[in-house]
Formats: structure tokens, C-alpha cells, sequence
């Protein structure tokens, strides 16, 4: 049993097996940690995820950022709510990533009852920080 300040761990396979079918698979992404205060997913850069000079393009990075604060989201969302979309995205990219394995780390900078804002951290290999992605997700009533 976890301790009280301990974050409550959640299977990331359950999140995988969410994701079948999905652009999350599409792209090679998987989930590998969980709880509603941080997911962690990574990737393994592929040769289809890059640009024609080699590097990660920067829609690979920003698709893994978004399905990291949307699963966040999601994790969080507010007695009668049905879902989460996102409705703004600001990513500033720092260095090209180019191969390896890629993680993103989210953690939430606001969870509300109307909006969540989520920030994600994706790094290489060797830790570097490739880019940062501020969203903000709307919480989906029906």
C-alpha cells in the first residue's frame, strides 16, 4: 500500500492497451510511468519520424508531448466529465533529437474544472532537452 504522500501508481499498460488503434501506436509511443501528478511515455525514433536531413521532426515531438498532457488530463478530469481535448499548444524546441529513445515527462501546471494546463518535458537518451510544450486542454462536458 502506498504512503499517503506517496502519488498512487498507475498500470501503464492499462494506458497502452487505451491507445490501440490510435495515432499513440501509430507512432511507436508508449506509456512507461503514471499517476495523476506526472506520465512519463517515450519513443524510439524511427527513420519515418524525422525529417528528410535526419532530425525528429518537430510534429513527432510535439504528437508524443500531446498524448502525455492529454493522458493527463484525462487522469484528472472532474466528476461528470466525459473527456478532454486540446485547445492550445506552444512548443519551443532546443536541439534535434536523432536517434534513440525520446521521453516525455508531463506534469500539470493547472487542473480545473473547465481547463487543464499541462507541461511536457521530451528529452534524449542522454537527458538532453530537446523541447517544451505548454497545452491546455478544455475538460468535455456532455
Amino acid at each position: 500500500m502506498a504512503a499517503a504522500d506517496e502519488p498512487v501508481r498507475i498500470d501503464p499498460e492499462i494506458l497502452n492497451e487505451h491507445h490501440e488503434g490510435t495515432l499513440t501506436k501509430l507512432i511507436g509511443a508508449r506509456f512507461v510511468e503514471a499517476t495523476k501528478d506526472r506520465i512519463v511515455a517515450e519513443l524510439t525514433v524511427r527513420d519515418d519520424l524525422t525529417t528528410v536531413g535526419g532530425r525528429v521532426h518537430g510534429g513527432t515531438l510535439m504528437a508524443l508531448a500531446d498524448l502525455a498532457g492529454a493522458t493527463g488530463t484525462f487522469l484528472n478530469l472532474p466528476p461528470g466529465a466525459t473527456g478532454t481535448t486540446t485547445i492550445e499548444s506552444k512548443t519551443n524546441f532546443f536541439a534535434a533529437g536523432r536517434e534513440g529513445l525520446l521521453r516525455a515527462e508531463s506534469t500539470p501546471v493547472h487542473r480545473g474544472r473547465t481547463t487543464q494546463v499541462w507541461q511536457t518535458r521530451v528529452t534524449d537518451a542522454s537527458g538532453r532537452l530537446l523541447s517544451i510544450t505548454i497545452q491546455t486542454q478544455l475538460v468535455l462536458r456532455d
